[in-house]
């Protein structure tokens, strides 16, 4: 299968490690916008050859879109509007309710899966990229009654043969939703510590010498860049306005036992938290 990636940094470049190292590309066509992301693809062999977006269309059988959810936007129509009968395009975007509004009249919508691969790190760019970024993740399928079978087909084949992905089907409301609660509210919430340890008006150094592994796993989601981050709070922000909103409710519940010295009220809320341990290890 002839697949076009575009977008070479960490999503598609991992991707591009897996599609190669598992068979399912057999050349692996590269669009990227940033020169030096591009050279740096090159060099590190995550693509066959670079082509401009037009050229690789026209010549792969899967066009694979990695790039942040605003170019999406901006891009899947104009993808759609080149392709035949033949090919599928499959996004890989973090939010899904907008992108299926922005081509759900357009004639050629069943040649596309919108799907969401729930990987990645606070790093970016194609020196970011690893094999098995994906291994064992879940792959977010949405809305496929609106996918041609063959399409939704190349597309289960991408994510399960070709980057060792568990499937999930969702439609997008739903994925965007939950999506809320476990991606983009953390991202959030770690944004925010970030900038509460950075108060100018502390001894940084000192702060940040005392930090050990709960500091670290919690503040290193902030990390992650405004390219990528910027519009999928923007483009989601009804559902993580109401998450926000439900972890403003729990943070206020803890902060008056705080405030009131409540050991019982304390004790309970931890109590009560940790039924996450049920749900992940």
């Amino acid at each position: 299968m002839i697949i076009a990636i575009v977008g070479l940094g960490l999503i598609g470049g991992s991707a591009a490690r897996d599609l190669a190292r598992t068979g399912l590309a057999t050349t692996r066509i590269g669009v990227e916008s940033d020169p030096h992301h591009l050279s740096t693809a090159l060099q590190l062999g995550l693509i066959d050859r670079a082509l401009p977006l037009a050229e690789a269309v026209t010549a792969a059988d899967l066009i694979l879109l990695a790039v942040p959810v605003d170019a999406i936007l901006r891009l899947l129509p104009e993808v759609l509007d080149r392709i035949t009968d033949r090919q599928t395009v499959v996004d890989m975007g973090s939010t899904k309710q907008m992108i299926v509004d922005a081509v759900r009249s357009h004639p050629r919508r069943a040649r596309f899966v919108a799907a969401h691969p729930m990987a990645g790190t606070e790093d970016s760019g194609p020196a970011a990229s690893r094999e098995t970024l994906f291994a064992g993740r879940a792959a977010i399928l949405c809305d496929t009654a609106d996918s041609a079978p063959d399409a939704l087909a190349a597309a289960e084949r991408l994510f399960t043969a070709g980057l060792g992905m568990r499937l999930v089907y969702l439609d997008a409301a739903c994925h965007d939703l939950n999506a809320a609660y476990v991606s983009h509210l953390p991202h959030v919430l770690s944004y925010a510590l970030a900038l509460a340890t950075l108060d100018p008006e502390s001894d940084a150094q000192v702060r940040f010498s005392l930090a050990a592994g709960g500091f670290t796993s919690t503040a290193r989601l902030a990390k992650s860049g405004p390219t990528m981050w910027e519009p999928i709070l923007r483009q989601n922000r009804t559902h993580l306005l109401d998450a926000l909103d439900a972890f403003r409710t729990h943070l206020d519940a803890l902060t008056r036992a705080i405030a009131d010295g409540d050991s019982d009220r304390i004790r309970a809320l931890i109590t009560e938290a940790n039924r996450i341990r049920a749900f992940i290890a």
